[in-house]
């Protein structure tokens, strides 16, 4: 709650500080074709450390199509750890959850700076736990997870290149048993940048 919060005050700040939209230059948006001024590139990478880790990598590429849509694909790829111990301090299990997969994603701005997104995902889900007993063994399961991620962010221009910072909130509406987004909001934010 404390990160949510410290998030939507550094919002609020960055949006006070440049009173900016972001607008497509006219002489771009008249042009007929691909327009290289509208590539978005970005996602959002996560790191937490300790007795519980968890990398998160995930790359975006996509095309501003007009002012109110935006499309394109999308890559994860999440580690993450758990370890649990007795009272001695001693290690007696550890989870590790490797997830690799990619999909596509559409944003719809009915506003200038909020978005609507949606982004279907497959992916790969490999879980592994080993039990510190004597003797020591492990468990390995391997799953194909369909995902449908919904919500909706705001997104702040930096400068007039097209560039980027997003916050969002995520649902995965399928919930499926293996799920990297089990049943809570995911919270992400990151940068596109426009070339």
């Amino acid at each position: 709650m404390k990160r949510l919060l410290l998030c939507i005050l550094l919002l609020a700040g960055m949006h006070a500080a440049q009173a900016q939209y972001y607008k497509t230059d006219t002489t771009s948006s008249e042009r007929k074709g691909f327009d290289p001024s509208r590539l978005m590139i970005g996602g959002s990478l996560g790191l937490t450390f300790g007795s519980y880790t968890n990398i998160n990598v995930s790359p975006l590429l996509g095309y501003r199509f007009s002012e109110m849509f935006a499309a394109g694909v999308s890559i994860n790829a999440q580690y993450a750890s758990e370890k649990w111990e007795d009272y001695s301090g001693r290690t007696t299990q550890k989870d590790s959850y490797k997830v690799f997969g990619g999909g596509l994603w559409g944003r719809f701005y009915p506003f200038e700076m909020f978005f609507l997104h949606a982004q279907p995902e497959f992916n790969y889900v490999s879980v592994k736990t080993t039990y510190y007993t004597d003797p020591k063994t492990s468990v390995s399961i391997n799953k194909g997870v369909p995902s449908l991620l919904l919500g909706g962010g705001y997104s702040q221009p930096l400068g007039d290149g097209g560039s980027a910072f997003y916050i969002m909130v995520l649902y995965d509406v399928i919930q499926d048993e293996w799920s990297p987004y089990q049943n809570r909001p995911e919270f992400r934010m990151g940068f596109n940048i426009g070339l």
